[in-house]
């Protein structure tokens, strides 16, 4: 028993890897709500939303698996054993490559939002596509390379690989997030409902591209600092979670903010003929009043009716 005499410290490895795994577990618990939520309000969505809603959650609820067997291995498993601290369990491996997947249907959603409000502008999507692809890329050759090592110690020749994957998550991260905020902005058209909805998803697109962003830069800062502990670990832990809960509050709030502008905004002007040089003068000048109105709510009227059509339960055959 000589050589349990010398204290083991586990506060900034396996305690911290488990206050990732209860951070990440509530983040779980949020998503299985929204993603819930999602189903129940939205059921007239097209189905590839649908597909990309059940991915994540599918994937969010394996990456909880597996990190959660992670720490289940070190601390219950292997209680008292302290020479198994050493080595690497393969879970806290092959979960990098489900965060990976995570990353990839949300930031890859996002690229396709960049699309289209950017006009189609191929230059700007080809750019934020690389960088999410090249994300992924990192992930499957991390899990790759770290399943062919044994303990922590070598697992430090990745360190690089690890690096570079929180890095291309910050800056994707960034400027998805700065590109939605500037196209979201020039398409304020003037009109206060209107106005009001596209304010609301700028804060949506902001709050969430920033939570992601400083999640993977603390993770990044603790590789840096504290490259021989965990500490990097439990905000890894919550990284794919935040991804997964920013996509499905953006997707649920949709309804709340199409009702930001139910009513319809109005303006009414006047138009006068004026004649150009080198044209015939009209006998007379007359006043037109043209009356234009701009519905911003034509998609929220048409999910409206949907769920107004829907049988009534007593109704139900």
């Amino acid at each position: 028993m000589a050589e349990l005499a010398s204290p083991v410290v586990v506060h900034n490895t396996m305690g911290a890897a488990y206050i990732g795994v209860v951070c990440a577990g509530m983040l779980y618990g949020v998503s299985c709500v929204q993603t819930w939520y999602y189903f129940f309000k939205y059921q007239q969505d097209v189905w590839y939303i649908k597909a990309l809603v059940s991915a994540v959650w599918t994937f969010d609820t394996i990456h909880q698996i597996l990190i959660s067997h992670t720490v289940y291995h070190y601390v219950i498993s292997n209680y008292n054993n302290p020479v198994v601290l050493s080595d690497m369990v393969w879970s806290i491996l092959l979960e990098v490559l489900f965060n990976g997947f995570i990353g990839l249907l949300v930031q890859g959603f996002l690229t396709l939002r960049v699309w289209r409000l950017s006009g189609n502008n191929i230059p700007l999507t080809a750019v934020v596509a690389a960088l999410v692809l090249a994300g992924f890329g990192c992930s499957v050759v991390f899990t790759a390379q770290s399943l062919k090592l044994q303990t922590w110690a070598e697992l430090n020749q990745l360190k690089g690989l690890s690096m570079t994957v929180n890095v291309l998550a910050v800056v994707a991260d960034i400027l998805i997030a700065a590109a939605l905020f500037f196209f979201l902005h020039r398409s304020r058209t003037g009109f206060k409902k209107s106005d009001t909805m596209i304010s609301r998803l700028i804060m949506f697109t902001v709050s969430t591209g920033l939570l992601t962003s400083v999640c993977a830069v603390a993770s990044l800062v603790s590789i840096l600092v504290w490259g021989q502990t965990l500490i990097y670990v439990a905000f890894y832990f919550s990284l794919g979670r935040l991804y997964s809960n920013s996509v499905l509050a953006t997707l649920n709030a949709r309804q709340t903010i199409r009702g930001l502008g139910e009513d319809s905004d109005e303006l009414s002007f006047s138009l006068q003929g004026i004649s150009k040089s080198g044209e015939r003068q009209h006998s007379s000048t007359r006043s037109t009043n043209i009356s234009i109105k701009i519905d911003t709510m034509h998609e929220f009227m048409r999910d409206r009716r949907v769920l107004d059509d829907l049988p009534e339960p007593e109704s139900a055959v």
